[in-house]
């Protein structure tokens, strides 16, 4: 299920930044700043909202963007990028991010 922004769903076109990843061994500090990242996203400008599944050490993270220049001012965040740096030295053993646009979006959902 997605985590809208004060429950606003957008129109598309939006931007979704897709994180795919395997966890390491050495997850010392990746709690924290997991919990840290999420409360810093939610209060930058562009952004829509986020998703995230983890199972057995493997997990995707996708949120959402109203453009392209909101994903460039996220990854220039300085708490951002020393996740990203800490992520490479000792959470992930692998990774892959991609950026794409939602040219259609539709919902259903039954627990309604």
């Amino acid at each position: 299920m997605i985590h809208w922004k004060n429950n606003i769903r957008p129109e598309a076109p939006f931007i979704a930044s897709i994180f795919n990843y395997y966890l390491s061994e050495n997850l010392d500090g990746y709690a924290e700043y997991d919990e840290l990242t999420l409360k810093l996203v939610q209060e930058m400008p562009g952004y829509l909202g986020y998703e995230s599944m983890k199972h057995e050490g493997r997990g995707t993270f996708i949120s959402y963007w109203k453009d392209q220049e909101s994903i460039k001012e996220w990854a220039m965040h300085p708490i951002h990028q020393k996740a990203k740096e800490l992520g490479i030295q000792k959470w992930y053993r692998y990774y892959h991010s991609m950026i794409a646009e939602v040219n259609r979006f539709h919902i259903h959902d039954l627990s309604v």
